[in-house]
């Protein structure tokens, strides 16, 4: 405990609102980001169960716990969900954010997630398909584009192939987000970056990448999600997917170390592409 707690500290959230032209981005773990800007707050795939499992007492359990709880977060306007797969889609915290913000919250989902959302009792859910954008309700400035990736999607033996998987880039008057989600690395993001770039942040997985012969397809390592940073153009870049639960094989620490090593390769600065603390902001102005 004491070298996770040197390694991979967690600290309180820290809630203040960015400057009106600036960005503030929380990591509260694994994939789960909180991207403030434009006088919006986005959440991406959140996760505050211990587990990321269908089962309370069985699965991958969280060796890092969650900075904050779902009733001490901000204000949010919208979640973005990038699959349906358990460390990425979390009833037990869909259900809890609906209680906390009910119709005043906006789900952007996966074709095909809609009728699931539904059935836990969220109400206000648009479902997208590749390249599909909506507006954000009360903010005809702010757009949501859902984008492609190179993963899967399903929840249990039955539904493989009913609901698809993505990335979600949004737009607000002034900055741009993208989430990168779960993802392999392929030529999607070149295609992004001609569309879409350049981002003023994105979030990137890192982690759960080993052994190369099986989660290469589904999952990039830190050199791939360089890659995808300088695709989509990215101006600055938090790397997610790592540090929360073990779902793989390499060092919990490696995903951190490697990509620091690419970046000198690649003649990045750490301040391009950044590891957070648990629950550590960062603002950019």
């Amino acid at each position: 405990m004491q070298e996770l707690d040197e390694n991979l500290p967690v600290v309180t959230p820290d809630w203040t609102s960015p400057p009106d032209d600036g960005i503030a981005v929380t990591w509260i773990g694994h994939a789960s980001v909180l991207a403030r800007f434009d006088g919006i707050s986005v959440l991406t795939d959140p996760v505050f169960s211990n587990r990321c499992s269908p089962f309370s007492f069985a699965g991958p359990k969280r060796y890092r716990p969650a900075p904050c709880t779902v009733q001490e977060l901000p204000h949010i306007d919208a979640v973005v969900i990038s699959h349906a797969h358990y460390d990425h889609l979390d009833k037990h915290t869909v259900v809890d954010l609906n209680r906390k913000y009910g119709s005043n919250l906006r789900w952007f989902v996966p074709k095909g997630l809609r009728k699931w959302f539904e059935s836990v009792g969220v109400t206000d859910v648009v479902e997208l398909n590749w390249w599909d954008e909506e507006v954000l309700p009360n903010h005809d400035n702010v757009k949501f584009v859902f984008t492609p990736t190179q993963h899967w999607s399903n929840r249990g033996l039955h539904d493989s192939g009913s609901h698809l998987w993505g990335s979600w880039c949004v737009f607000g008057p002034n900055r741009s987000f993208f989430f990168a989600g779960d993802t392999g690395y392929c030529e999607a993001f070149q295609e992004i970056g001609k569309r879409y770039g350049p981002f003023d942040l994105s979030a990137i997985p890192i982690g759960a990448y080993e052994p190369r012969w099986f989660m290469g397809p589904q999952h990039v390592n830190p050199e791939e999600a360089v890659k995808i940073h300088q695709d989509v153009e990215s101006k600055k870049t938090v790397g997610i997917h790592w540090g929360t639960f073990v779902l793989t094989t390499e060092h919990y620490m490696e995903p951190k170390t490697k990509l620091e090593e690419e970046l000198v390769k690649q003649g990045l600065s750490e301040e391009d592409f950044f590891t957070l603390k648990h629950g550590e902001t960062k603002y950019f102005s």
